[in-house]
């Protein structure tokens, strides 16, 4: 039996395993089972691959995507690059790293892109957000990072202006804020400025439309949620997972 499954903690709500589960079943592919692995701790990363010998390949959610780095004896280019990695695929005792997120975004974000989408903030600052942010350096999408501490590279909630968001037309978030089961919040940015010029893009998937979504589209923006990356992540993890040989990214 191959295994596969997802590393991170808690994973409670995770969307890995139901959907690897849906696919082996719908398309008939046996053999194979998908599972979580919610370890508390990244002491337990060699211990979990030691005791499930027949485990292949894992994904990494929250909060591991930069932590298990170290381990890797192969990380991706992009994986080197954003300090960031959500794949691992193991190969004659090596572990592989890889960022899914990466193409993940970028295929999902392109259908909503307008002309005038030249400029971004990305709020939150973590795995997820460097895949983000590479992206946006690929597309020549100008951005400005927000977080709740200062940085020579990001600036805070609290000096995020209503010009500075009217003059951002595409605004993302990264950060955990308004995930379930915490409906009732959103990240602190001025609403009021958003118009039907901007798009709005949570990487949350649940619930399908937060509170950061629904304020943006009070104002007439365009939103989306993480669902669509998720399912691509997901099936590019399988694409690495089963390649004859590791492959690059």
């Amino acid at each position: 039996m191959r295994k596969f499954g997802l590393i991170g903690y808690p994973l409670s709500h995770s969307f890995s395993q139901g959907f690897f589960t849906e696919k082996f079943l719908t398309e008939n592919i046996t053999g194979a089972v998908y599972q979580n692995y919610p370890i508390e701790t990244l002491a337990a990363f060699n211990l979990l691959w030691a005791e499930n010998n027949e485990l292949q390949g894992l994904n990494v959610t929250i909060p591991y995507k930069k932590a298990v780095i170290p381990f890797l004896d192969n990380p991706s280019t992009v994986v080197q690059a954003i300090a960031a990695c959500n794949c691992i695929r193991k190969f004659n005792g090596a572990y592989y790293g890889y960022n899914t997120d990466v193409i993940g975004f970028e295929k999902s974000l392109l259908p909503f892109l307008k002309a005038h989408h030249t400029k971004a903030l990305v709020l939150g600052t973590g795995g997820a957000s460097a895949a983000v942010v590479w992206v946006l350096k690929k597309l020549q999408i100008k951005y400005l990072i927000v977080s709740r501490t200062s940085s020579d590279n990001t600036i805070n909630y609290h000096d995020l202006t209503e010009a500075i968001v009217g003059e951002h037309k595409l605004i993302i978030n990264t950060s955990p804020v308004g995930m379930h089961p915490n409906l009732d919040q959103a990240p602190e940015i001025p609403y009021e400025a958003i118009n039907a010029e901007h798009h709005l893009y949570d990487l949350i998937y649940n619930p399908a439309e937060t509170l950061f979504l629904k304020k943006g589209a009070a104002q007439g923006a365009s939103t989306q949620n993480g669902l669509a990356m998720l399912h691509i992540q997901a099936e590019e993890s399988w694409k690495i997972w089963n390649a004859p040989m590791p492959i690059t990214q």
